[in-house]
């Protein structure tokens, strides 16, 4: 299992595509989170999500099925159920959690070493900064949100087995694809 967490803007969910894309010898599949809001556009049950009323949601936390979860707003919840990984994992798949800090370091204790956990890092918070305002996505007011959050976040790299900064996304996607063939104990084809 990998697991990577980042603050926003790292670059984290561009270097684990490119490892899923270009490395299908890694045989990652992303887990399938639960959450409690409606489908977006054409989002599919058990395919983007598995999608819980708030109640459901509750009650599975009652029960202890997850692995981890957040409420994000009020009723509004996500996260990654015991069963479904554990499935993935029955039909030979290395699954890859993108989940936040907290999250990573909640799957890692649940898995200890059956799991590599990444930090992906911004070579600094200002440069962090200019890929939050590069990407033209947010307001002024969020992206200080982001940037106080993503402080906070880089609290938690120690906790990780490996830190990789992407100063240079080549060379950070390099280094990470090495980090998980060696773990997955694959040779890789590129």
């Amino acid at each position: 299992m990998l697991i990577v967490s980042a603050p926003s803007g790292s670059g984290k969910s561009t270097i684990v595509q490119w490892l899923m894309r270009e490395h299908p010898e890694l045989r990652l599949y992303f887990s399938i989170s639960c959450t409690s809001r409606a489908p977006r556009g054409t989002e599919q049950n058990g395919v983007e999500y598995f999608f819980l009323t708030p109640e459901e949601f509750k009650a599975k936390i009652q029960a202890d099925e997850f692995l981890e979860y957040e409420e994000v707003y009020k009723n509004r919840f996500y996260g990654t159920l015991k069963q479904q990984v554990e499935h993935q994992r029955m039909e030979g798949q290395n699954v890859v959690f993108d989940v936040d800090v907290k999250g990573g370091v909640n799957i890692k204790k649940y898995y200890g070493d059956e799991a590599l956990s990444l930090f992906i890092q911004p070579p600094s918070v200002e440069e962090l900064r200019r890929r939050l305002e590069g990407r033209g996505t947010d307001t002024p007011e969020a992206i200080e949100q982001r940037l106080a959050k993503a402080e906070y976040e880089l609290t938690f790299a120690p906790q990780f087995d490996r830190v990789i900064v992407n100063d240079d996304l080549e060379m950070a996607e390099q280094e990470t694809l090495a980090v998980v063939a060696d773990f997955l104990e694959v040779r890789t084809e590129k």
